[in-house]
């Protein structure tokens, strides 16, 4: 058995060899927001937070991982402005990258906090390892810049 503490509790798993944190999160924890596609760390559809930090969580041996861990289940209260401000642009069409680009977008507006006029260019960089075959990602990128400048008080 392995304690991880996952959106804020302590949770014992049973974690099978070299399985994967996503593997553990869906499949034996119950949070199926975390979805699994490339199995590669390439397409950013299971990205969660380990430590506050955008972890590739198909690649991620859970039984290395030594930190908290949030998902996207855990940040719904912290992230519900960016979810409507994706539903307001239309950064989204079938959903399925959805909770891994919000979950990288999380890491990003925490690490910019507070900084008005978040470049377009360092949200394109920093979301690049998240895939979108729908939307081309223009309005991923207008989204997150919208939210960082509302709360960095611009235009309030």
């Amino acid at each position: 058995m392995q304690r991880l503490k996952i959106n804020g509790e302590q949770v014992a798993v049973d974690v099978q060899g070299a399985e994967s944190l996503a593997a553990v999160l869906r499949e034996r924890v119950g949070l199926t927001g975390t979805k699994i596609a490339c199995e590669r760390g390439e397409c950013g559809a299971c990205t969660v937070l380990v430590d506050g930090r955008a972890t590739m969580s198909c690649i991620q041996p859970a039984a290395l991982v030594d930190g908290e861990v949030e998902t996207i289940e855990g940040l719904a209260e912290e992230i519900r402005d960016l979810r409507e401000e994706f539903a307001d642009r239309g950064a989204f069409q079938c959903g399925f990258c959805t909770p891994g680009q919000l979950v990288r977008a999380t890491a990003l507006l925490r690490e910019e906090a507070g900084r008005a006029g978040l470049d377009p260019e360092v949200v394109r960089h920093q979301m690049s390892g998240n895939i979108c075959r729908c939307t081309g990602y223009q309005a991923i990128v207008a989204a997150v810049v919208e939210v960082a400048e509302r709360r960095a008080g611009v235009g309030v």
